[in-house]
């Protein structure tokens, strides 16, 4: 499916200014030549281990499965150190950014998660770091805010545009064209090649550990697999390991915000594919084919682009991707809180919605990455 230029079909590629192609031609190199040495995937697995406490569980909801009528089980993201998916990236581009002899990281956060894993993972690998994030982002997730100070993190507030997630990864590309000398370490699976790439291997041990799990326990791979997504790395994380598999339904949530039939959210189900923050994808437009803000309770999924290789599996059919209100989301982050004793990420609560939805007594055995914990949206009005 990807291509030797960073494509996924007709998707993905690197638009970027002249400075950068240098400089991401060289990590492309980088990247290709160190993940296949034994030495990398061995340190990069140790530290996965010992550091972030992987494999994480996949877990039997026995209630939820009750309640839904199908067999679920979550994969625990989180239970990572941090309480995301997010650390598995981080982790693994941070070691790379070593190798590479990186002075200083950069990172863009939405919900936080990714911040805060930047912030905690240069803490343990001793790299300084700045964070971008949107000035709203930093008021709905103040915990996450403070979290990344107390871990040595400098935050540089996105003051422009919606001031969410797309504009602190506009501040942080601006920051990065300026300073090619440090690295940008992009937390979901977009932006240019080989970013995409590069996330989607890192996060590919959430889809290898869920595939050998759900065949140590129920002998026989899940009907379907299910995850939220805004960007796209847990969703692919998961995925990877199940492309290859066509008897296995892939499902998608994207955030719909407060009324599903509308195009500001949902990028795949209302988005037109345009070059957008380097790479060509589907991406909210207005109808000029200028991107828009998009509008979510969910900071992480809060974000008008979407993974070229998402954009690949939806035009290809392999996967299919839906929208799911705010509504249902808290209704889901409740009702698991509820059943399960887990209080799940607004972001995560998604997925655990469509899965309600598309698994209602159909008596059917499923696999929901539950990427984040819900500890940062305890205190929001829900």
């Amino acid at each position: 499916m990807l291509e030797n230029n960073g494509t996924y079909g007709v998707y993905g590629g690197a638009f970027v200014p002249p400075v950068l192609e240098t400089q991401l031609k060289k990590l492309s190199d980088f990247f290709d030549q160190i993940t296949q040495t034994d030495e990398f995937r061995t340190e990069f697995i140790d530290v996965l281990k010992d550091f972030v406490g992987r494999p994480s569980s996949l877990y039997y909801a026995k209630n939820l499965s009750a309640y839904v009528g199908s067999k679920i089980y979550l994969k625990r993201e989180d239970l990572n150190h941090t309480g995301s998916h997010k650390i598995n990236n981080a982790v693994g581009q941070i070691l790379l950014a070593k190798k590479m002899g990186a002075k200083e990281i950069i990172a863009e956060t939405g919900a936080g998660q990714h911040g805060v894993a930047t912030a905690t993972a240069c803490a343990f690998l001793g790299l300084p770091c700045k964070i971008f994030m949107g000035a709203v982002d930093m008021e709905r997730q103040a915990l996450n805010v403070r979290r990344m100070r107390l871990l040595g993190a400098e935050i540089v507030a996105a003051t422009t545009g919606n001031q969410t997630l797309k504009d602190a990864v506009d501040s942080a590309l601006d920051y990065y064209i300026n300073h090619p000398d440090s690295f940008y370490l992009l937390g979901s699976q977009v932006g240019p090649h080989p970013y995409p790439k590069m996330v989607g291997y890192f996060q590919s041990v959430i889809g290898n550990e869920a595939r050998q799990q759900i065949l140590n326990k129920e002998g026989r791979l899940p009907d379907s697999v299910i995850a939220c997504l805004g960007g796209g790395s847990n969703a692919i994380g998961l995925f990877s390991a199940f492309i290859d598999d066509p008897q296995v339904k892939m499902y998608g949530a994207e955030g719909g915000g407060k009324n599903i039939a509308n195009n500001t959210a949902a990028t795949l189900n209302y988005g037109t594919p345009i070059v957008f923050q380097g790479t060509y994808s589907y991406c909210l437009t207005d109808a000029d084919k200028n991107p828009i803000a998009s509008k979510s309770i969910a900071a992480g999924l809060d974000y008008p682009g979407i993974s070229p290789q998402h954009a690949y599996l939806k035009d290809s059919q392999r996967a299919s991707y839906f929208s799911v209100t705010d509504e249902e989301a808290i209704e889901s982050f409740k009702l698991l809180a509820r059943l399960e004793g887990i209080i799940p990420a607004i972001e995560s609560s998604h997925a655990v919605a469509l899965a309600v939805k598309l698994l209602k007594n159909k008596n059917s055995l499923s696999i929901v990455n539950l990427s984040g914990r819900g500890d940062k949206d305890v205190e929001r009005e829900m």
